[in-house]
């Protein structure tokens, strides 16, 4: 498929859609980066980034003007402005992309935790509409380690849970990549592609590979996750969000996650490794 019209990103500047703009802005398709603050959005020039947000519908309306396709990240917590959000985007575009989670579950009346919650129920709002689809379900995201930055900035030393929680890390460039393929060609409408890094690894081990790359010694102090959970209410997480994040997390320990082929089977290269994000953010971390 050949983009005669904007692709327009929504969640244009969070770590995944800041990748899909670029991307497609490399590929010479023309893109549009929705987002709240256009003035502080850091995008490529000649990206033409609008000012939108999905609880003004006016702005929705105008940042879909033209548009036939849509990369959407869904930046809340619940899945409650979806039915309007939707509606709008079937209204214009005949094309969405969206970036779901691997712990969806298809046979579950009711998702385990929050966050898979509102992941399912917004796949649901796509799919009562006309518009062909695809959901990017993707495993854990590589760059949500930058939470550790400040710490391995200042002594090396990361404080949290479940030390041997373990995941295959997905770096952000490869799932934009995926979205990027889904937007562009014709042969995933209709697919849910589950994503995965190519490498499973706990906490601890990461936190070593950080150190590794950086030259210097890193390491995982254990809290317990009382500890943990009370710091992270205090810093204003719904209690319901902390403990299906940490239910997550303690799954991992007994239940080993899955190497998928699917970045590579779709994107034609094999996806990256961890040592290779932290390669790429090693200035966060220094």
């Amino acid at each position: 498929m050949t983009a005669q019209h904007p692709i327009l990103v929504i969640g244009a500047t969070g770590k995944v859609g800041r990748n899909v703009v670029a991307q497609l802005y490399q590929e010479g398709v023309a893109v549009r980066a929705m987002t709240r603050a256009p003035e502080a959005a850091g995008l490529p020039d000649g990206v033409d980034v609008v000012r939108g947000d999905l609880a003004d519908p006016t702005s929705l309306t105008a940042a879909l003007a033209g548009v036939r396709s849509v990369f959407l990240v869904w930046p809340l917590l619940t899945a409650e402005l979806a039915p309007a959000v939707i509606s709008s985007i079937d209204a214009e575009a005949d094309r969405i992309v969206y970036l779901s989670s691997s712990g969806v579950r298809e046979d579950a009346e009711r998702q385990s935790d929050p966050i898979n919650q509102f992941h399912a129920d917004v796949e649901q709002e796509i799919q009562r509409t006309d518009l062909a689809w695809t959901f990017i379900r993707a495993g854990g995201f590589a760059g949500n380690d930058l939470e550790w930055a400040a710490e391995i900035r200042a002594d090396g030393v990361v404080r949290a849970p479940f030390a041997e929680a373990a995941g295959a890390m997905l770096h952000e460039a490869d799932i934009a990549a995926v979205g990027v393929r889904a937007l562009l060609d014709d042969g995933h409408v209709g697919t849910k592609p589950v994503l995965t890094g190519p490498e499973v690894l706990s906490n601890a081990e990461r936190v070593a590979i950080i150190g590794e790359v950086l030259g210097r010694p890193t390491r995982f102090e254990e809290l317990a996750v009382a500890q943990a959970r009370e710091q992270m209410v205090a810093q204003g997480w719904p209690v319901d969000v902390v403990d299906g994040i940490f239910a997550a997390h303690a799954e991992t320990i007994t239940s080993v996650e899955k190497i998928e082929s699917t970045v590579s089977d779709i994107v034609g290269r094999p996806a990256r490794t961890y040592r290779e994000w932290v390669a790429d953010h090693v200035a966060d971390f220094r």
